[in-house]
């Protein structure tokens, strides 16, 4: 062999290392992302299916649990109406978009139609009445004032 087919030889094993080379590093880099995704290899690793089952029948059981004045799964004060709340309120939007605000039956009935206008809410129904009586029960204005004077503070001066 000499010549041009030494060198096409000579090229030929180059090609075929630099494959070799690329598969394993690919190899090794998708097992680094695997595991940035699954550090501890939890997919590998054994699943009681007892275990499963009874957590999911844990879940179910509490899914509309109100304990202390306070349904569990959104945070909504229990009361008159509640459940129809729950259920108009919760498909959209978070409880907590609900229970951050403070408004009069008018302002709910405002924000009502707001959404119902510009976020493609569907007509309430008899519902409305039910919803907006309850958010304005609970979630209605605190009238709170002016706020409490600071008492027992240990001021202290700032440095430069």
């Amino acid at each position: 062999m000499e010549g041009p087919d030494k060198f096409q030889e000579s090229a030929r094993q180059i090609y075929r290392m630099m494959g070799v080379v690329f598969a394993v590093f690919t190899l090794i880099g998708g097992f680094l992302v695997y595991l940035m995704i699954d550090p501890d290899l939890s997919a590998f690793k054994p699943q009681p299916e007892m275990a499963i089952a009874e957590q999911t029948v844990v879940a179910e059981d509490d899914f509309d649990k109100i304990e202390n004045g306070v349904h569990l799964r959104t945070g909504f004060v229990e009361g008159e109406g509640l459940m129809t709340v729950v259920n108009n309120c919760t498909n959209c939007h978070s409880a907590r978009l609900v229970t951050q605000n403070r408004m009069s039956a008018e302002g709910w009935t405002a924000t009502i139609r707001w959404m119902q206008e510009t976020q493609n809410l569907w007509d309430l129904g008899n519902n409305e009445a039910i919803i907006v009586n309850y958010l304005a029960t609970y979630y209605a204005p605190e009238n709170k004032g002016r706020r409490q004077n600071l008492e027992d503070i240990e001021w202290y001066a700032l440095e430069d």
